[in-house]
């Protein structure tokens, strides 16, 4: 753990410094760490080749926010986020937030997981200090690059007394978002997040946080969820036209614990792969239904006769965070009669 604050041979300034909240910055890889050789280069970059000394460097006015502590837990392209940087992760950040002095922590990540990993730790840490997730869509080489922003505006709004008890908050391009309700919508654009049925929970923009509505339902300290010792196996598939049973039947057979279908529209499944699903429940395999369009809620025995067949409805969870969910439930050893009231509630 390293501490950056601002050079000033001044007294005065020092202790102006020691009023500011203390704020860890925990960097994990990602684009926002990303370097490439051409400052115009947006793809093709190395994900993850700056250290986090790099970042903090690139945003002095970050030492008028905050004292900032800063350490490198991962050095990795999100596409290759693991339950296993997941756990170190949440370690990490439960001891950070036990020591007093820290005020919130801010964690920098790559986008393309960005969501399952917000969702992760807004169910499984239990603090109320802010935890802010940050990004960036062009790597930190880039003209333009929108990390530094994305970084500094995180920092300012784990440091505002506005954002403690909301969970776990992603902060990109401006908005202040959910960890339950946000997601990435574009590939490359720096507005690829969005909260797409709930809209975002406020905006940071200059020296203004502002918060627009609240987050209602439970996490953190108010979920009974904790990092698994033993992970369950939960797969996703998906539903489109000709699906059949191979990769339900393939999964079952290598002992899988649940499956999430990412299904058409309300949730519907092929014919052929809601049958594999079906005897994939009656043999005790845990299956979710969620939706492919990317938002939108799926409703129970709507586009499927979930109390019939033994499936769960995901309700706004995506595939992807419905498989978290889902994980988190397994691991407690939830019965598969009670896993709906979860979807329900968290």
């Amino acid at each position: 753990m390293q501490t950056f604050n601002s050079p000033s041979g001044e007294s005065g300034a020092a202790r102006r410094t020691d009023m500011l909240p203390r704020i860890a910055v925990v960097a994990t890889g990602g684009t926002i760490a990303g370097s490439a050789a051409d400052a115009l280069q947006t793809a093709g970059y190395k994900a993850g080749a700056l250290a986090v000394e790099c970042l903090l460097e690139a945003v002095p006015a970050l030492a008028d926010l905050a004292q900032i502590e800063a350490e490198q837990l991962a050095s990795i392209d999100s596409k290759d986020m693991s339950v296993d940087v997941w756990a170190r992760l949440a370690e990490r950040i439960g001891a950070l937030l036990a020591r007093p002095e820290i005020a919130g922590v801010v964690v920098t990540h790559g986008t393309d997981t960005l969501e399952e990993t917000a969702y992760f730790l807004h169910l499984t840490l239990k603090s109320r200090k802010p935890v802010i997730v940050t990004a960036a869509m062009r790597p930190a080489t880039a003209l333009s690059a929108d990390g530094p922003l994305n970084l500094c505006q995180a920092v300012r709004v784990a440091a505002d007394p506005q954002a403690a008890g909301r969970g776990v908050l992603v902060v990109v391009n401006n908005q202040i978002h959910g960890a339950r309700d946000v997601t990435k919508r574009n590939t490359a654009a720096v507005h690829a997040f969005e909260s797409p049925e709930f809209g975002m929970l406020g905006w940071v923009q200059d020296a203004r946080v502002e918060f627009q509505r609240t987050v209602t339902r439970p996490h953190t300290v108010d979920t009974p969820f904790a990092v698994p010792a033993h992970w369950p196996i939960v797969e996703i598939v998906a539903s489109y036209a000709g699906a059949g049973a191979v990769m339900v039947d393939g999964l079952v057979a290598a002992g899988v614990h649940g499956i999430v279908v990412a299904g058409t529209g309300n949730g519907s499944i092929h014919s052929a792969l809601q049958h594999a699903l079906a005897q994939a429940a009656a043999q005790g395999v845990a299956v979710v239904r969620a939706s492919r369009t990317g938002s939108g809620h799926v409703m129970r025995d709507g586009a499927a006769p979930d109390s019939e067949l033994g499936f769960i409805a995901a309700g706004t969870l995506n595939p992807y965070k419905a498989r978290v969910l889902l994980m988190l439930a397994l691991a407690r050893e939830i019965a598969l009669g009670d896993l709906q009231a979860n979807f329900d509630v968290f």
